[in-house]
């Protein structure tokens, strides 16, 4: 019964370090910032919250620390109302990509740099695990309608044509343009202390660039002199799977040229990753082996006492 009770122990503690090495969920970065609101000393102790998070976390985070639930719900309006609540939900980066230095010129992550650091009020979440079963702005809707429980005060809600919205009655909007136009004449229309939601989903165009589309967008708002709050949130689980693939596909196609000049080389991560999976695979060997021995150990009967040589 002790040796089974030992290997068992053994076999417990094998599995828990395979589980930690090989089941580390993939994280992607969110920002929240606005140049309208004021921090409070306790939130610029909390600029970057480095916990990894889930989806839904994240959601419930804007809504309290990041105050959002103040101006869009109609029972908690502050002193402090913004005009526009903007929600960009993007595909393309990662943890990994905001603290990799490799980009020197104008990139995704430069531009979100400036717009957080140029503005008083900014949140960080630069973990957040990236929702596989539900989609980032169907967790929004969630969040909105519990926050506000018993009435939503926002005026008006816009999505854009890419986001997978399960709601019907909510109107979307086709491109950039329309989403400049619409700004527009709601900053004609829009009364005093109301906010207006406005969420655009990356496609994934060639034409616009998430980089281009929050630039333009952010700078259509400051002409039109509205107040807004943005947040910022990857959610490329379902479409980079969708993208790696097809580019695995076009380059693995026979006679691609382009496949020719793919590069090969590994940077500084790539290098880190892979010393981390080598060292998880040598330390599962050994723990094989230890486990192994233990298991021998814990087979050998011996004698409790042995007895004194009687003379003869």
């Amino acid at each position: 019964m002790m040796k089974m009770q030992t290997c068992v122990l053994a076999l417990l503690v094998a599995l828990s370090v395979v589980e930690f090495g090989l089941a580390s969920p993939n994280t992607v970065p969110s920002f929240l910032w606005s140049p309208h609101l004021q921090a409070s000393n306790l939130q610029l102790d909390e600029a970057v919250n480095y916990q990894v998070m889930s989806a839904k976390d994240l959601v419930d985070s804007v809504f309290t620390h990041g105050r959002w639930s103040n101006f869009l719900c109609s029972e908690k309006k502050v002193e402090q109302p913004v005009d526009v609540a903007l929600v960009f939900i993007g595909r393309e980066l990662q943890s990994s990509d905001v603290s990799s230095k490799r980009s020197s010129g104008p990139s995704l992550v430069n531009t979100l740099n400036g717009l957080f650091t140029s503005s008083n009020f900014s949140l960080a979440f630069p973990y957040i695990a990236a929702p596989e079963e539900e989609r980032m702005e169907n967790l929004l809707l969630s969040g909105l309608k519990e926050a506000c429980p018993h009435n939503v005060g926002v005026s008006n809600i816009v999505f854009s044509d890419s986001c997978l919205v399960e709601d019907g009655t909510i109107q979307k909007l086709s491109d950039l343009q329309s989403f400049k136009d619409h700004l527009l004449a709601r900053r004609e229309t829009r009364k005093e202390g109301e906010t207006d939601l406005v969420v655009l989903c990356s496609e994934g165009s060639e034409s616009h660039s998430e980089r281009e589309t929050i630039s333009e967008l952010v700078s259509s708002v400051e002409q039109s002199g509205s107040k807004y709050t943005a947040l910022y949130v990857s959610d490329p689980y379902w479409y980079t799977s969708y993208k790696t693939l097809q580019r695995f596909l076009a380059e693995s196609a026979p006679g691609n040229s382009s496949s020719v000049g793919v590069s090969t080389t590994c940077d500084e991560l790539c290098k880190f990753k892979s010393s981390l999976l080598e060292g998880i695979l040598v330390g599962i060997v050994f723990l094989l082996i230890l486990i192994s021995g233990l298991c021998c150990m814990a087979g050998i009967d011996t004698p409790t006492r042995f007895e004194t040589p009687q003379d003869s």
